[in-house]
């Protein structure tokens, strides 16, 4: 796939000011911090698009982008920030879950986990709540630039032998680095592939 055109299209705090539209839709959403808007404008190509920060919980809103006006790209906000008052963190949750149960049209969601780390406990309670709702993901590893391979298949091996405790099935996974690129093209291939599926149904 090939990203000729990449705009913003809104912000919202609530899923009925979304567009409405029926084009699919892809969510990105991770831990904070997690390098979600590094990967959103090395995917898209564009280095502004999404709005990235040294300070974590920089995306507090619902953001939509058309994508070739073919499919939209949804930056949702990040979780598991503790320097975020407990009445911001359940309003992000509710406007989140709001959102991922009322949209039709959402195709994927891609969570994003930092490939350094050990499996945490916020991501994997939210693995269980799309689980929950049945909502279709993959598990996108991302910052495998800042260690060796080995370092992340190892990390990757220890979050996939935790998932298997309470998954039958793994969802499929990405490695990715926003610094070298790393995944761009499997990522895009995967969107193309269920663009595709979609129009067949």
């Amino acid at each position: 796939m090939i990203i000729k055109e990449a705009k913003f299209v809104s912000s919202n705090t609530e899923v009925a000011k979304c567009p409405e539209t029926t084009l699919p839709e892809y969510a990105f959403i991770g831990r904070s911090n997690v390098g979600k808007s590094s990967l959103i404008n090395m995917l898209t190509e564009r280095s502004k698009l999404a709005k990235t920060s040294s300070l974590p919980g920089k995306t507090q809103l619902i953001n939509h982008f058309i994508i070739n006006d073919t499919w939209y790209l949804v930056d949702l906000p990040g979780y598991g920030w503790a320097r975020v008052s407990q009445t911001s963190r359940e309003k992000w949750s509710k406007m989140v879950k709001a959102y991922l149960r009322n949209r039709s049209n959402l195709a994927c969601v891609f969570l994003l986990i930092d490939s350094r780390l050990e499996p945490q406990k916020t991501d994997l309670e939210f693995i269980q709540v799309l689980g929950t709702m049945g909502v279709p993901f993959v598990l996108v590893f991302t910052k495998t630039d800042k260690q060796s391979g080995q370092k992340t298949q190892a990390n990757i091996a220890t979050f996939k032998k935790t998932l298997l405790q309470t998954w039958e099935e793994l969802p499929r996974l990405f490695i990715t680095s926003a610094a070298e690129k790393k995944g761009r093209e499997e990522l895009l291939e995967f969107i193309a592939e269920t663009n595709d599926q979609l129009h067949k149904i």
